[in-house]
């Protein structure tokens, strides 16, 4: 439940402060006729994000044996994919989030609101189909409930705090906000990464190569309390095989490299536009 409760109030956040920007950038061109066709949008995007991750789901239950678990293993692994993305999207590209909204409405605005209503429907779509999909791949860990309870949290959530943010009754550090939001993102996506590596051993696509490499299940069991949050938060295996242990490892060493890399680019792009 916790880890569909924290990615669903990320989601939530971003989603809130795109529809925020999108309202001030209308208010900034004094033209408030378009302010509806914004919320229009916004709902239809929210309509057809919820519809994605019924169906997603719904599939996913409807599969049995080889055909689910290669199912489970794609979502896992599209959905580790996006994640990924999304943390270095949101590194590169937080400063200017704002300016670039705000340009795309004042473009828009001179084509109607039918243009406004696509930048909402468009912004909010991207955000709700890739929650759509992590809720899909944590419903195969967690279990339907408590991933619905912990989006359906998760959201109200994000649904207050951006509220009270832009009611200025709330002051959120939202820089420390998704940077440690961004950290614990990073831990799921390793271990959706893992289990998706996981269900296609199951079915023979990969290899072992070393079966339970430990087992641990004496001191922390899957199937306690503790396992199951530590297995849908971070992948946890007490009993793993040598190949989701090197991928377990392999995503690790790859994001720290990449996030270096992105890091040093920026600082290059800072320099030079001082």
């Amino acid at each position: 439940m916790l880890s569909s409760y924290l990615l669903s109030l990320r989601e939530g956040i971003e989603a809130a402060l795109i529809i925020g920007i999108l309202l001030g950038a209308v208010r900034l061109i004094k033209r408030p006729d378009l302010v509806p066709a914004i919320w229009l949008g916004t709902l239809s995007a929210v309509v057809l994000s919820i519809l994605s991750a019924v169906l997603l789901t719904l599939l996913g239950l409807e599969l049995e044996g080889a055909a689910e678990a290669i199912f489970e293993g794609f979502t896992m692994l599209t959905a580790a994919a996006l994640l990924t993305w999304m943390i270095f999207w949101m590194s590169g590209h937080a400063r200017t989030l704002k300016t670039t909204l705000e340009a795309d409405i004042h473009r828009a605005s001179h084509f109607g609101k039918r243009a406004i209503f696509f930048v909402a429907f468009i912004a909010v779509l991207r955000e709700g189909i890739e929650l759509a999909l992590f809720l899909t791949a944590s419903a195969f860990v967690a279990g339907f409930v408590q991933t619905l309870l912990g989006a359906s949290l998760g959201l109200g959530t994000a649904i207050l705090l951006g509220w009270s943010l832009f009611a200025s009754t709330v002051r959120l550090d939202l820089r420390r906000f998704f940077q440690v939001t961004g950290v614990l993102l990073i831990f799921f996506a390793a271990g959706l990464f893992a289990h998706g590596v996981h269900e296609f051993i199951e079915v023979g696509w990969l290899p072992a190569i070393v079966e339970n490499v430990w087992d641990i299940s004496f001191i922390l069991s899957k199937e306690s309390v503790a396992g199951q949050l530590m297995s849908a938060l971070f992948g946890y295996n007490p009993s793993p095989d040598l190949t989701e242990v090197i991928a377990y490892i392999a995503y690790f060493v790859a994001i720290g490299l990449g996030l270096q890399r992105a890091s040093q680019k920026t600082e290059k792009i800072a320099r030079a536009g001082a």
